[in-house]
């Protein structure tokens, strides 16, 4: 997970691209942070999916069979 740090840095630098352009090394910086974040974001959705279960206003379970596999490979 990132820090308050972390992300708040990933906005600098967002914000100074837009403004004045980054050097080499920021640019740099700014990439290792990103595919942290989206690392980040992706384990994030991968656990959210794990304890989703779709269910019909009958309450039967819908869930397709697709998200019970992936499911059931990444217990």
């Amino acid at each position: 997970m990132l820090s308050k740090e972390e992300i708040a840095r990933i906005n600098v630098l967002a914000n100074k691209a837009k403004n004045e352009g980054l050097t080499e090394a920021e640019k740099e910086e700014q990439a290792r942070l990103r595919q942290a974040y989206l690392k980040n974001v992706r384990t994030s959705f991968k656990n959210h999916m794990k304890g989703m279960t779709v269910v019909d206003p009958n309450g039967n379970d819908v869930t397709p069979e697709k998200l019970k596999k992936f499911q059931r490979e990444n217990k």
